[in-house]
Order: structure tokens, then C-alpha cells, then sequence
């Protein structure tokens, strides 16, 4: 158990950003789910930059990591290039 205010404060704000991190990654899974289900080449071109924006920002505040981040989009990039 924490004994210093500073490490309480620690742990409190560590949980937070845990659950704040656990939440975006999650919804960016369910963004990708939903991308990849599309099938109609008009439809995914329009929702691509969306998508990696959404990549991008979560790499940026380090939810997943920026090698991720770039393997996630050529994915998308590919799928979308391929219909």
C-alpha cells in the first residue's frame, strides 16, 4: 500500500487514464470491425480518412503504439486499394 500522498495521487490517476485508454482502444476495434465489414469501394473510400484519424490519435497519445498505428492503416489502405 502507498504511503506518500504523491503515490496515492499516482495510483488514482493511473487507474483513470487505464480505463480512459481501455475505452478508446476499444471503440477503435469496433471502428475497424465496422470498416472491414464494408464491402462497397464508394463507402470505405469515404470513411478511410475517418479511420485513420482515428489511428493516428490514439498513436499520438501512445493507446497503441505507432508501429501498430502504421501497420493498422496499410491494412486498411491495402483492403480498400484491393476492392
Amino acid at each position: 500500500m502507498a504511503h506518500h500522498k504523491s503515490a496515492k495521487k499516482r495510483i488514482r490517476s493511473n487507474e483513470k487514464k487505464r480505463v480512459e485508454n481501455r475505452y478508446y482502444a476499444k471503440t477503435m476495434r469496433n471502428a475497424l470491425r465496422d470498416f472491414r465489414a464494408l464491402e462497397d469501394k464508394a463507402a470505405a473510400t469515404e470513411r478511410l480518412p475517418k479511420m485513420l484519424s482515428i489511428i493516428d490519435k490514439l498513436a499520438k497519445r501512445s493507446v497503441i503504439h505507432k508501429n501498430k498505428a502504421s501497420n493498422l492503416k496499410s491494412k486498411l489502405m491495402r483492403k480498400v486499394n484491393a476492392m
